[in-house]
């Protein structure tokens, strides 16, 4: 099985001055239930190389058993060094797409030509595409052949509003993603906010928070 991850590369939290980027958990977990299943692992960002970590996601109270042994390996620290660019990548290589989270996909992949280029491509050949937490906003222009967004209609999940205005972001996100989702006419839904909670709808698979990327993870592998 080939499972192609794909990374944020931008690092500023809005105009608050700090940085941002993807959550660790929500790369490392689903990273080793993909390489423990002996799936074929190629790891993309935008810009390529390595890309930036949001540094509160190192914090003691967020560690897992899959990010200290993350932080344990130096092979899988290089190769997540040197993310190819999204720009090289073609949906026809792989079987699945997973998009990690972390706030930094609001900015940039949100918003990917490429990215877009690439789900919609997933979609119409039947293959699975899935993204935890912040990075269901890769969703947001994303278009049937008919021109419609793809989402509407569709269940799924994602970082809460109530879950932002916790972290007391909501004012400096480019937008409430929840509020979007509905926007496009997505049928939204959410567990008990940093419960794990997963959406199947045929092949979109979405979950709410960092608790739910090991769900979102082992889904893919069930489906594809």
């Amino acid at each position: 099985m080939k499972i192609l991850m794909v990374l944020t590369s931008h690092d500023q939290l809005g105009n608050t001055g700090q940085k941002t980027g993807f959550w660790l958990e929500e790369f490392a977990s689903p990273y080793y239930v993909f390489k423990d299943a002996k799936a074929e692992i190629t790891l993309a960002s935008p810009k390529g190389g390595l890309p930036p970590l949001d540094p509160k996601s190192e914090a003691e109270d967020f560690q897992t058993a899959a990010t200290q042994r993350f932080n344990n390996n130096t092979d899988d620290q290089q190769k997540l060094a040197n993310t190819l660019k999204l720009t090289q990548m073609n949906a026809d290589d792989f079987d699945a797409v997973f998009y990690v989270g972390g706030h930094g996909p609001l900015w940039d992949l949100a918003e990917d030509k490429d990215s877009i280029v690439l789900i919609e491509a997933m979609f119409n050949a039947d293959k699975t595409v899935a993204a935890v937490c912040h990075a269901p906003a890769v969703l947001r222009h994303v278009k049937t052949p008919d021109g419609l967004p793809w989402i509407k209609s569709k269940q799924i999940t994602s970082f809460s509003n109530t879950e932002e205005a916790a972290v007391e972001l909501t004012s400096v996100v480019p937008f409430l993603l929840e509020d979007e989702l509905k926007a496009k006419g997505a049928l939204y839904e959410k567990g008990e906010d940093w419960n794990a909670y997963v959406v199947i709808d045929g092949q979109l698979i979405t979950g709410q928070n960092p608790a739910s990327s090991e769900g979102v993870a082992k889904a893919v592998l069930k489906q594809s």
